[in-house]
């Protein structure tokens, strides 16, 4: 009997290629995986991907290949474009800890060489300004709100109380904003990234995807070069976002939006709770899924309740529920704000539809802001903005949002299975998370449980559901004037 081994090829003596070519011939090959790294060279290695990668379309191996990509002073709204994809690992400067100094935003060459310069520049320095101004009152009343205690150190305190502020002061910060990101993804992904990232309508994330791309070849020469612009992207996205095929130009009303739950459940399956708990029987069982369907519409209340304790009543803490929970999906309609927005896109599990970014649904009002007392400083800033995005957007609809700061709000249309609603509930209705977001969290388990109680009743979520106000935040959904 051989002897189990276990090891690391290391991308410190072996190049992504190299590892990806190793592990793609062991299909193929008796030998082990140092023996056969041991016989490769790059010009094999490159010769192998361009014979079975890229001739023949074996494209799974190219997911061996991983890279780790650094991106600085890029922009927020740039940001979106590199983090939408699904099998990727992000960290990015988090406007919740830490500060941007004045001037520190992105300024796109069509703005620059036009006659919107001047107004762009000083719209976001305006932002910027009123952000820096914003600090110190809200800093305050973070810090009555969480006293120092006894024997604490300043530095501890600091770090109690930090996010309090700075996560209200950061709605006042435009998607121009610089900031930098890390990307962890494999060659397969990196490759479809840079393919999207090409064809995007901004040219800062086309100029973004081609750097990417330079950076990529000196690791993975071979397959990452054939990564180019893709014209059914560009030119789809391009005639779906004309005016001939909007709806209602100009979308809701005021008095509409006004009205508008933050989230509203707009498909789900009525036979949701039967179907899991069908498939828990199935997996365990040696029945077909129409039989075990039929036993589990047969059974009475007490009997279906304690099966989904059997499936779900036994989760800890920091326990992940059984997959079967993915066969129970929702689609939810949300208006959010922006800075909500970029906590939510991080749960890439969901699959996202995010409008366009502008400035006609309204803005979040932090309930700080009130109490620092310098609410018509941020009204003031919010209704520039919104001012300088209409002027901007008649010219260059896509550039206009880098004026458009965080706590503006987006309409997104999101579909998730109840397994990755268990986790975000859980994981954004916890008391140290984003106020906004706790807010769409709490709206979702709301939503969640009167769709399907047995089954959500097993939600470990904190966080409280209220429509309009939660957690800090009071939103206001009138179109700003």
């Amino acid at each position: 009997m051989s002897t189990r081994s276990i090891y690391l090829l290391s991308s410190r003596a072996l190049s992504p290629e190299t590892i990806a070519v190793a592990f793609a011939r062991t299909s193929r090959s008796p030998e082990s995986f140092r023996e056969i790294a041991e016989e490769l060279t790059e010009e094999k290695s490159a010769q192998f991907h361009e014979k079975w990668v890229v001739g023949y379309g074996h494209s799974s191996v190219a997911e061996h290949a991983v890279l780790h990509i650094a991106f600085e002073n890029v922009s927020r709204l740039a940001i979106e474009s590199i983090e939408s994809n699904r099998l990727a690992s992000y960290t990015e400067k988090s406007t919740r800890y830490q500060k941007w100094a004045a001037g520190d935003y992105y300024v796109p060459r069509v703005i620059a060489e036009g006659a919107t310069a001047a107004l762009y520049r000083e719209t976001c320095d305006l932002l910027f300004a009123t952000y820096r101004r914003s600090l110190e009152p809200v800093k305050a009343v973070a810090q009555a709100k969480f006293p120092r205690k006894e024997g604490e150190s300043e530095a501890k305190w600091d770090g109690r109380y930090r996010s309090k502020y700075v996560d209200v002061c950061r709605f006042l910060l435009p998607m121009s904003a610089l900031a930098n990101v890390g990307m962890t993804a494999n060659a397969r992904v990196l490759e479809s990234a840079i393919r999207k990232m090409l064809s995007h309508p901004l040219e800062e994330v086309r100029e973004i995807g081609g750097e990417a791309k330079q950076v990529a070849l000196a690791e993975t020469p071979t397959l990452v070069k054939y990564a180019d612009r893709v014209p059914y992207l560009a030119e789809s996205e391009a005639a779906l976002a004309s005016g001939a095929w909007q709806v209602a130009a100009g979308g809701e009303g005021e008095a509409a939006i006004a009205k508008r739950e933050a989230v509203t459940l707009v498909a789900c399956e009525a036979d949701a709770e039967d179907r899991f708990l069908a498939a828990c029987l199935y997996r365990f069982g040696g029945t077909s899924f129409a039989d075990a369907l039929a036993a589990v519409k047969g059974l009475g209340p007490d009997k279906r309740d304690a099966l989904a304790a059997e499936a779900l009543g036994r989760l800890g803490k920091y326990d992940v529920p059984l997959r079967e929970l993915e066969h129970v999906t929702y689609t939810f309609d949300a208006l959010m704000d922006q800075g909500a927005y970029f906590e939510v896109k991080r749960h890439r599990m969901m699959t996202q539809t995010p409008q366009r970014l502008t400035a006609r649904l309204g803005y979040a009002v932090p309930r700080a802001i009130d109490e620092a007392g310098i609410r018509p400083e941020y009204d003031a800033a919010m209704n520039s903005a919104a001012a300088a995005y209409e002027r901007l957007a008649a010219d260059f609809p896509e550039e206009a949002a880098y004026v458009v700061p965080n706590g503006f709000n987006r309409r997104l249309l999101m579909t998730m299975n109840l397994r990755e609603v268990f986790h975000f509930c859980e994981l954004r209705g916890t008391p140290n998370a984003h106020f906004s977001v706790r807010r769409i969290a709490g709206r979702v388990s709301e939503l969640v449980m009167q769709a399907h109680p047995t089954l959500a009743r097993f939600m470990r979520c904190l966080c409280v559901a209220c429509p309009r106000v939660v957690a800090g935040v009071v939103v206001r959904k009138g179109r700003v004037t």
